[in-house]
C-alpha cells in the first residue's frame, strides 16, 4: 500500500516530465502572446486567472487526465478568455463595472468609516497592519485608506501636514466622493 504512494514507473515518471515541459512551455508562449496581464492581479478577474492556469497546469502534468493535449488546449482558453475579457474591458466602459469590484476608502484621513470597513469585511486590526506596513507613525500622516479591487489595501500618507492628495487617485473610490467634498469645499464631479 505504501509503495503506491511513494513509488512510480518509468513511463509514468516520463510522461510527467513531458507534460511538465510541454506544458509550461506553452503556459510561457501564451503569456508572451497575450501579455503579463495573464498574471496580474489588478482585478478579481485576473487572479481567478492565475488560480486557473495553476491547477490546470498541476492537474495537467500529474495525471492523465486531462490530457496532455486537454491541458494545453484548456490553458489556451483561459488565456483567449482573459485578452477577449481584457479587449472589452478597454473598448466598453460597462464591461469593468459588471465585471471587478469598486475600490471602497476605508479611512478618510484619520477617521475609520465602519461601514464600508462592514462592507469589505475588514477589522481595524486589518487596517493597523496595513498601517504598520506602510510606516505610517501617525493618524496625521494618513489621508485616506483604500480596499483595492484585488483586495489589497493601499495606504495614501504623508508626513508633510501640507500634503495634498489628488482627486484623481480616488476617482471611482466608494465613499471617496463625500472625503474629496469635504477637503475641497467644492462637489466632486
Amino acid at each position: 500500500m505504501i509503495e503506491k504512494w511513494i513509488t512510480a514507473a518509468s513511463p509514468d515518471m516520463a510522461m510527467v516530465l513531458l507534460s511538465s515541459l510541454v506544458t509550461y512551455a506553452a503556459i510561457l508562449l501564451f503569456t508572451r502572446l497575450v501579455g503579463l496581464r495573464s498574471f496580474s492581479k489588478m482585478s478579481a478577474a485576473d487572479f481567478a486567472m492565475t488560480v486557473a492556469v495553476g491547477s490546470l497546469f498541476a492537474s495537467t502534468i500529474s495525471s492523465a487526465n486531462p490530457t496532455l493535449v486537454m491541458g494545453v488546449l484548456a490553458i489556451g482558453c483561459l488565456y483567449f478568455g482573459q485578452w477577449a475579457l481584457a479587449f472589452l474591458r478597454s473598448r466598453i466602459s460597462g464591461v469593468s463595472k459588471v465585471v471587478d469590484n469598486e475600490p471602497l476608502l476605508l479611512m478618510a484621513g484619520r477617521h475609520f468609516l465602519d461601514d464600508n470597513l462592514r462592507k469589505a469585511n475588514v477589522s481595524r486590526a486589518d487596517v493597523f497592519g496595513k498601517l504598520r506596513e506602510a510606516n505610517a507613525l501617525n493618524y496625521d500622516q494618513v489621508l485616506a485608506v483604500i480596499f483595492e479591487t484585488t483586495g489589497d489595501i493601499s495606504v495614501l500618507h504623508s508626513s508633510n501636514s501640507d500634503a495634498e492628495l489628488e482627486p484623481d487617485f480616488l476617482r471611482g473610490v466608494l465613499g471617496a466622493e463625500n472625503f474629496l467634498e469635504s477637503r475641497s469645499g467644492v462637489p466632486s464631479g
